[in-house]
């Protein structure tokens, strides 16, 4: 990011169109994923560029959402501070730097500046929209603290009354409706956020899950987080609910010391708020209530933009399981961002739920941005390059003329995924613009005319450029450069540039040498694409598991007791034994054995146990691991691989030169045991062994009774 110490913050300029963009705070702990990116810091980035493309006097506001219980509980599971948590997780989010988003200030909620929530709190107080109430909340001896929303020890918690303040939503029903009334017509609200608003207009009970008009509870007991500043109440902190939407004004004014001439100033300024559809309510209603309540003249929001969900290949992103693409799973592959942005802008979720797919990404990656958009760009500027022509055409232009008039109409509505739409709608007019003149047989009968052809597509390609700039600035600052000019992205009424569609050969000038025509995308292959598929297939844990070397350190092997072993009572071949492997219940292992050992021979004696393959059901009963036994060249002869009789029950079988945790679950793709288990065998001395070393307990080496140079599987 910028050094921020050189940065002059912008301030409202009176007489122009000032425009004040946030979007929602992603919370700290944990990395962004695809769904995170486009549900609010990459679809707000993007009105953010078209709002200076336009010339507007923008801001765009953001930051990590860095207080709550979920922080807390963190820090105590990683043995750190609440701050150290945040530092941590605050520097992993800076992958939007990759993702080229455009903020003026990415900040903090744990800024220093909390003032301006506690005069929020404080106006509200005075004004007497906040009550009183005290909750049974379940609070731990052993910790010394309440137990606000999860559980931090295993200590049974007992309960106890704890006072607490609450926001009187219900009193600030009849300013809340009128002010939404108002604004959600006139601020072009998107569909889902008049729903969900007003379903959340109704009262509900004050014990009810549900979100609506109740009073709500703007305090925890915690030690992170905003502290109140009420001398009853000092021992506690804002709810992150309450303190978190007035975190977009405690950021800037971390930006510029003349906040509230952006936050006090609605008469000159337009607030833009971007977020996914779970955090509609806190933005529709609870946020506008803190504003309303204090009576003062704020800047309200005027337009909410909402997203749906957007899923991962026929599931579900995520947070906790790791499941689909993060933010630094896309900065380690060899896709350009601007492919990313793309996808995710095309396959926004506006209206509905969309999908990640892999073969839909491919698929708009080949068929449009390379065979249409990069395609058409090479194609004028190799065709440029080599023949030295310049010229103009009017079909197209006027055509043109008329899709940057939608452009704007869609843009100004915050309909980015018409408006990107539309963009191309304008490149696919100008592959077919090419082909209708025949330029290249044009160019050897009538050179006068090709040059007017030529220099219309050139116009077209800076025009493309620069509407297509919000969407993917990269790509249009590379086109800037193989056009040999300065970056201009600019489509001001104020200069006429709206207009220039309409006279698409004059924009480049007549006698302009271009630079070095390059392609602007790459094919993405079927293989690549299956390639990626599986890499990013299964949770972030499994990823890593797949990608870790195979080794022995991979395979939980234990030392188990046979508790109990039965025949299994629909196989004549298999046994089911009873497996106490060191955990608060028994293992479940069905093994092939019956016509090898007796029954008698099964019981209560020490086995290694594989612990970590995936679960099998054999003859309706699941298997959760697997005995090693080894077997005679001939196959005539089994034998169980034995730890020493004083080994200790779940302790991990090991093999010298191997450390470090085992996966999980064995993935059954990678055949992690399939390619280990050809190198396991018991020597001359009976051992049981992987290549030449041997399985040891800290009793010592597992042996089998007879067999020796076995086959152990």
């Amino acid at each position: 990011m910028e050094d921020e110490s050189k940065i002059v913050p912008k301030l409202p300029i009176l007489g122009k169109r000032n425009i004040l963009i946030t979007s929602a705070l992603p919370y700290v702990n944990n990395v962004p994923h695809l769904g995170n990116i486009i549900g609010c810091v990459l679809s707000a980035d993007v009105y953010a560029r078209y709002c200076r493309l336009r010339g507007y006097n923008t801001i765009y506001i953001c930051g990590t959402d860095e207080y709550g219980t979920a922080t807390e509980t963190k820090a105590l599971e990683e043995n750190c501070t609440p701050k150290e948590i945040c530092d941590k997780y605050h520097a992993i989010h800076q992958v939007y730097d990759w993702f080229d988003i455009s903020f003026d200030k990415f900040g903090r909620t744990s800024t220093p500046e909390t003032k301006v929530c506690q005069e929020i709190f404080n106006k509200l107080w005075e004004n007497e929209w906040i009550s009183e109430d005290t909750m049974k909340q379940p609070y731990c001896d052993t910790c010394k603290k309440f137990l606000a929303d999860r559980l931090v020890c295993k200590t049974t918690p007992g309960f106890r009354d704890t006072d607490h303040l609450f926001l009187e939503l219900p009193l600030l029903k009849y300013k809340l409706k009128k002010y939404i009334k108002e604004t959600s017509s006139s601020g072009s609200w998107s569909r889902n956020a008049i729903q969900t608003t007003d379903a959340s207009l109704k009262e509900v009970p004050n014990d009810s899950e549900k979100d609506g008009l109740k009073k709500r509870c703007i305090t925890r007991d915690l030690k992170w987080g905003v502290p109140v500043p009420h001398e009853k109440y000092k021992e506690k902190v804002f709810y992150v609910w309450f303190d978190a939407p007035i975190g977009y004004v405690s950021i800037t004014s971390c930006y510029t010391s003349e906040w509230e001439k952006w936050w006090k100033n609605p008469e000159n300024v337009e607030l833009y708020q971007f977020m996914g559809k779970d955090n509609v309510f806190f933005h529709t209603v609870l946020f506008p209530c803190t504003h309303l309540g204090t009576g003062e003249d704020w800047t309200m929001m005027k337009t909410v933009s909402v997203t749906d969900y957007l899923n991962y290949e026929g599931g579900k992103f995520s947070e906790s399981k790791g499941v689909g693409v993060f933010g630094n799973d896309v900065k380690d592959t060899n896709i350009p961002v601007e492919v990313w942005r793309y996808y995710l802008l095309t396959n926004r979720p506006e209206k509905s739920d969309t999908t990640f797919k892999w073969d839909d990404f491919q698929k708009k990656l080949n068929h449009e941005l390379l065979a249409n958009l990069g395609n058409f760009v090479y194609l004028v500027l190799s065709f440029i390059a080599k023949p030295k022509n310049k010229g103009g055409y009017g079909s197209l232009a006027e055509y043109a003329g008329k899709l940057v008039e939608d452009y704007v109409k869609v843009m100004e509505k915050v309909k980015l995924k018409k408006g990107l739409h539309t963009t191309m709608l304008l490149s696919n007019e100008g592959n077919t613009y090419l082909q209708d003149t025949n330029f290249w047989e044009l160019y050897k009968k009538d050179k006068p005319s090709c040059a007017v052809v030529i220099r219309t597509a050139a116009g077209l390609v800076h025009l493309l450029a620069r509407l297509l700039e919000p969407f993917m600035p990269s790509f249009s600052r590379e086109v800037f450069k193989q056009l040999n000019l300065p970056p201009h992205f600019s489509l001001s009424e104020e200069k006429g540039e709206v207009l220039q569609a309409s006279s698409l050969w004059e924009i480049l000038p007549s006698n302009h040498r271009i630079g070095t025509p390059q392609p602007l995308f790459k094919k993405m292959e079927e293989e690549e694409m299956k390639h990626y598929r599986e890499k990013f297939a299964g949770s972030q844990a499994d990823r890593l598991a797949r990608d870790r070397e195979i080794t022995m350190a991979r395979l939980d092997i234990r030392v188990g007791k046979i508790v109990k072993a039965e025949k299994h009572p629909k196989a004549d071949a298999l046994y089911v034994e009873e497996i106490d492997v060191g955990e608060d219940q028994l293992y479940t292992v069905v093994s092939g054995l019956v016509k090898y050992i007796p029954l008698e021979e099964m019981q209560n004696r020490l086995v290694c146990v594989l612990c970590n393959l995936k679960p099998a059901k054999m003859r309706e009963i699941v298997s959760q691991g697997m005995v090693l036994a080894t077997s005679s060249s001939d196959g005539s002869k089994v034998e169980l691989v034995e730890p020493p009789e004083s080994s200790k029950i779940g302790e991990r079988v090991k093999i010298p030169g191997f450390e470090g945790e085992p996966d999980n679950v064995l993935n059954p793709k990678t055949k992690i045991w399939e390619k280990l288990v050809v190198d396991l065998h018991t020597n001359e001395n009976l051992v049981a062994c992987y290549k030449n070393l041997p399985f040891t307990t800290s009793a010592g080496e597992c042996k089998v009774s007879s067999i020796s140079n076995g086959t152990i599987r």
